[in-house]
């Protein structure tokens, strides 16, 4: 079994900054990618920024470019996700996920295989 654990979440206003980690944990796995997705309320969950394990490229949408940054400790199984200059519209639940398969592409979430738990990210006006 693989688990996977968030830190870091909380309130804040906006403009301001968060950091989330995931660690992975559990049996041996080969993580392909490492990816964050969010989902608020009433909403579907979606794709945020991911990261190859190998070479580290990183991947991010739209609406988070400039403002994110996703990074790795491959020696922990750790993914970082800064986020500077935050607004309201982040606030939602972020969610690591890893992949550990190639795949048609890193922004579905049906195409990775483990889930952290969620962690509640607010950003207040």
């Amino acid at each position: 079994q693989v688990q996977l654990v968030e830190s870091g979440g909380g309130l804040v206003q906006a403009g301001g900054s968060l950091s989330l980690s995931c660690a992975a944990s559990g049996r041996a796995i080969s993580i392909y990618r490492m990816g964050w997705f969010r989902q608020a309320p009433g909403k579907e969950r979606e794709f945020v920024a991911v990261i190859s394990w190998s070479a580290g490229t990183t991947s991010y949408t739209d609406s988070v470019k400039g403002r994110f940054t996703i990074s790795r400790d491959n020696a922990k199984n750790t993914v970082y996700l800064q986020m500077n200059s935050l607004k309201p519209e982040d606030t939602a639940v972020y969610y690591c996920a890893v992949r550990t398969r190639f795949g048609a592409t890193d922004t579905s979430r049906y195409e990775y295989n483990y889930w952290g738990q969620g962690i509640q990210v607010t950003v207040s006006s």
